[in-house]
């Protein structure tokens, strides 16, 4: 079902199923709510779970020229506090991990837990903020269509484009949808956000991340290293998937993210 919050001098979107405990999804960058509704559909069995259009994406209003972390997980509480929720399970994708690194920094008091999805704590390096500003630079000249198809490709492990074709399909008609004005807002506040490394490693609430051995945007293996995860950590490595794997490997996603919530609901008691 639609929904919408009267936010600043516009909307924003998001999707809310299901009963119990609330899990809140956040998308990644060219994406939007949608991409999460099979998984979101099969959560919804055993908790409610909202999945929010970020700024400029989806059905939502842009509000900046550049969408910081800091100001979408300010609009996430928001969300939160007019649905008069005080705690939920926050799960990032990729850039979505971004901002609930910042919704754990700014709001702790609000999570039992949270999920990064393929995403991790560490600001861009000189060598990702020049890709990212190549991208702004194509997508200002009115050539947006010439840049997604390749990003979306990437984010499916190789092995799997033929398996997934559909689903290949689905996310780049969702990234064709995205407005230029929001490709640029999220692309200029990825390249501003700082390094959040501290604020994982203080383990302040309990931290699942995932990570997908053929991920083509986040080496699995060489970032592990470089974090130090505190008590309450679980690292779970998704053998078959690339940057998607809510997608490549659903089921095993599901358990997952259950058990992990179901754990954190028993600690709580």
């Amino acid at each position: 079902m639609d929904n919408f919050l009267r936010y600043k001098e516009g909307k924003i979107h998001y999707y809310d199923i299901g009963k119990g405990s609330t899990i809140v999804l956040i998308h990644g960058y060219l994406e939007s709510a949608e991409i999460w509704n099979s998984l979101a559909a099969k959560l919804s069995k055993r908790f409610r779970i909202i999945s929010v259009d970020l700024p400029g994406h989806g059905f939502s209003d842009i509000f900046e020229k550049s969408s910081s972390m800091e100001s979408m997980a300010t609009m996430i509480r928001e969300l939160l506090d007019s649905l008069d929720i005080n705690k939920v399970f926050l799960a990032g994708h990729s850039l979505g991990g971004y901002v609930t690194l910042a919704f754990l920094e700014m709001f702790p008091e609000r999570l039992t837990g949270y999920c990064l999805f393929h995403s991790h704590p560490f600001a861009d390096s000189p060598q990702a903020i020049k890709k990212r500003e190549r991208e702004i630079k194509i997508v200002m000249a009115g050539k947006k269509d010439l840049m997604y198809p390749d990003n979306v490709n990437k984010m499916f492990a190789i092995n799997n484009l033929d398996k997934f074709s559909e689903e290949l399909l689905h996310s780049k008609d969702i990234a064709s949808r995205i407005s230029a004005e929001g490709i640029i807002a999220v692309l200029k506040g990825m390249i501003a956000r700082p390094s959040r490394l501290s604020i994982m490693e203080k383990g302040i609430v309990p931290c699942l991340w995932i990570l997908g051995s053929m991920d083509n945007h986040i080496p699995c293996q060489s970032i592990q290293k470089k974090v130090i995860l505190p008590a309450g950590a679980k690292v779970i490595i998704l053998e078959n998937s690339g940057h998607m794997g809510f997608v490549e490997e659903e089921g095993r996603t599901i358990k997952i993210i259950t058990e992990f919530v179901e754990k954190l609901k028993t600690r709580l008691r």
